[in-house]
């Protein structure tokens, strides 16, 4: 007899459930979630909402211990969550939405919970003019550049993503300098996302080589951007944050370093199943029903066309769970049917197929609800940020 498999399973838990539709195991996301705090070491570690997009599972983990706040992608989120109770949110992005800023300044209680992003003085000027309007202080983080930088002029090398124009201690020290100028902006932290090492996977020797160059040079750098700060605004940070989740363990053995954020390590999409840091546990999946068999070694599932964020590569498809389906390249995962190659037979129509995203949060943008599942049976229906008719882009 065949031993069931995750397919089985997950479709023996969702069965009278009409597809297309989410799915969160719940024993693989508490797995993640305490390997996460146990490689922060002691570390906080602060979730990113855009890498879950699911209310209920933010609360469930931030009840656990060795998790501490949230990191948004949007003001506007940062809002609504803590109107929901949450405490501490710092928002991992620069805004310019006045209407948002407005409703800060004249809130206390999200005055004192929200930590607003800059990395220039436009942001700040902002941050101020709200500040000043509404009678609160703000605070405000500053988003310090954590690439690898090699080389000069135009033989230099960027490796990492484009976000912050701030790189260097004295660049750092300046933006400080230039906050101390407005009576409604308090600098509260620093922060570094090393997105060259904590989002690529370690596929190759290069690559592992520039995430070994990049965490030496943070560890010379970020020590020194602190301290430059700390001079510039005449006291000490209190916030220091850095990481993700491919990067935790490196990021905390930082002294400089108060918190680690991570939000793709409680899911475990495709993108992160090639890490030496962490053995993955996929927690979320996405199923589709067959229902059309257009020819041999060919099955058709309705829906299914949530291609992640990035570059049109490959790599940002969804993954079928089980031996023997692939997508097809010259259609791929369709806008409202998805065709799949199958060895010998393969399903009916009428069976359920398994996914996986290949990002966490994003394929939550498309569904209402997520269901919740232990074992083979569901457990809890939540909704999603979706489903709380909530879009914060």
């Amino acid at each position: 007899m065949t031993a069931p498999t995750l397919g089985d399973r997950l479709s023996a838990a969702t069965a009278g459930l009409p597809a297309p539709l989410v799915i969160v195991d719940l024993d693989a996301l508490d797995a993640n979630a305490a390997d996460l705090v146990r490689r922060a070491d002691g570390v906080p570690v602060r979730v990113a909402s855009k890498s879950v997009r699911v209310r209920w599972v933010l609360e469930r983990v931030l009840a656990r211990p060795g998790f501490a706040g949230v990191m948004a992608y949007s003001l506007r989120e940062a809002l609504w969550l803590v109107s929901h109770g949450a405490r501490d949110v710092l928002v991992g992005y620069p805004t310019v939405d006045a209407g948002a800023l407005a409703r800060l300044g004249a809130d206390p209680a999200a005055a004192a919970a929200i930590t607003l992003m800059a990395d220039d003085v436009a942001h700040l000027a902002l941050a101020a003019r709200a500040a000043e309007a509404g009678g609160q202080r703000l605070q405000v983080c500053l988003d310090v550049d954590a690439s690898l930088r090699l080389g000069a002029g135009r033989f230099g090398l960027h490796l990492g993503v484009r976000r912050s124009p701030v790189h260097d201690p004295a660049q750092a020290a300046t933006l400080a300098a230039a906050a101390t100028a407005y009576d409604g902006v308090t600098i509260r932290g620093v922060m570094f996302y090393e997105a060259q090492v904590a989002g690529l996977p370690d596929s190759g020797p290069g690559v592992r080589l520039v995430k070994r160059a990049s965490i030496a040079d943070l560890a010379r750098r970020r020590g020194r951007v602190v301290d430059a700060v700390q001079q510039a605004i005449g006291r000490p940070l209190e916030l220091v944050n850095s990481g993700g989740s491919g990067s935790v363990q490196s990021t905390v053995s930082d002294p400089a370093v108060t918190e680690a954020t991570a939000g793709s390590g409680l899911f475990v999409p495709t993108l992160f199943d090639h890490y030496r840091s962490f053995a993955p546990r996929p927690a979320a999946y996405f199923g589709l029903d067959v229902v059309r068999r257009p020819g041999p070694g060919y099955v058709t599932a309705a829906g299914g066309g949530y291609i992640a964020s990035g570059p049109a590569t490959r790599s940002r498809q969804p993954l079928p769970v089980g031996e023997g389906l692939r997508l097809t390249p010259r259609e791929g995962a369709g806008e409202v049917q998805t065709p799949l190659r199958v060895v010998g037979r393969g399903p009916a129509i009428g069976d359920r197929l398994w996914f996986r995203h290949a990002k966490a949060g994003e394929v939550m943008e498309r569904f209402d609800a997520v269901h919740v599942v232990q074992g083979d049976a569901v457990v809890a229906t939540v909704p999603t940020y979706r489903g709380e008719a909530q879009n914060f882009g």
